[in-house]
């Protein structure tokens, strides 16, 4: 008799402390999660100066919530070469880390996102813009 009502207070402490975790889940870390990636919903990219960016190696990041990227640009005679992505937490976004060729192809950030993967395309291209504009500074 005594086992199962300590059994039940333990069952009960343990539905309060689950119901807890999703009430906190639900009103505070989603609509931060969601804040994160509504700035992408408007996000603008410029007009990379590859003639003023030195050959060299050029690291970037971006974060949006829970999307975030790391970048190395590799450039030589003022074009872009290569585009390492060295992190990118993205959920479902993995495809996006091919948009990188288009960058290297078209010489620009304002390329096409991937289909499907368009926040997590939006953060790699940001990612490649802050390493070359930060290039400058």
């Amino acid at each position: 008799m005594r086992k199962s009502k300590l059994l039940i207070r333990i069952l009960a402490v343990i539905a309060v402390i689950v119901a807890v975790a999703i009430v906190v889940f639900v009103t505070v870390i989603i609509p931060k999660l969601e804040e994160g990636l509504k700035v992408l919903d408007t996000i603008e990219f410029g007009s990379l100066d590859l003639a003023s960016i030195n050959d060299g190696n050029y690291e970037g990041s971006y974060s949006a919530g829970i999307v975030k990227a790391t970048v190395r640009v590799k450039v030589e005679n003022h074009t872009i070469t290569d585009i390492d992505i060295l992190k990118h937490d993205n959920g479902k976004g993995k495809a996006a880390e091919a948009i990188t060729s288009d960058v290297i192809k078209n010489q620009s950030v304002q390329v096409d996102v991937v289909t499907g993967a368009t926040y997590s395309s939006k953060v790699i291209l940001k990612a490649i813009e802050n390493a070359l504009t930060s290039s400058r500074q």
